[in-house]
């Protein structure tokens, strides 16, 4: 894992470009930090052991700290520059994260537009559409597209969401419409 971090790492840091990241690859990070945990806990302090163990969390947290910041500031750049980003180079966190930054980031830029251009949409002024969900996935806490807090959210959970991020989750295959006529 300590190579794979390496190699992900060293493109964000030398390429331009957003690298790809396996879709299960901070899942395996976070795994291979406890495991080095655990084994540092498991040593009978062995000096030479210890101190390695210790060395190499460190390098970890340093390199995957790193290696957020940049994915982070090439999706924001990306995404605010209207250039279209495959979800294809993303993790599954990253993927959640940037759904729900994509309708903001539209919405923002066509609010800029109009404003530009003398005048204010429509759009921008009008209360969103909600849709009623159930959960069928277990998911983090999001933002909305009117930027607020909706969740956490688990199996069997009902909520009424905006249209665009519930439309996100649908398609996602976390949740399902429910029909409240």
């Amino acid at each position: 894992m300590y190579d794979e971090l390496y190699q992900a790492w060293k493109h964000e840091v030398t390429d331009s470009t957003l690298g790809t990241l396996p879709r299960d690859f901070y899942e395996r990070i976070i795994q291979y930090l406890r495991k080095i945990n655990e084994e540092n806990s498991l040593t009978d302090n062995k000096a030479l052991k210890t101190a390695l163990l210790e060395r190499e969390f460190v390098n970890v947290n340093r390199m995957l700290g790193e290696l957020l910041r940049l994915r982070y500031k090439k999706i924001v750049k990306s995404t605010t520059q209207t250039q279209k980003l495959s979800t294809d180079l993303l993790a599954l966190e990253e993927i959640q994260l940037f759904e729900s930054f994509v309708p903001f980031t539209e919405a923002y830029q066509k609010f800029t537009k109009s404003l530009l251009q003398g005048y204010i949409s429509k759009s921008n002024q009008e209360p969103r559409k909600r849709i009623t969900l159930r959960f069928s996935k277990d998911i983090p806490q999001i933002i909305g597209v009117d930027m607020k807090p909706y969740g956490p959210f688990i199996v069997e959970d009902l909520a009424s969401l905006p249209a665009q991020n519930a439309k996100i989750l649908v398609k996602q295959g976390l949740s399902v419409i429910v029909d409240v006529t």
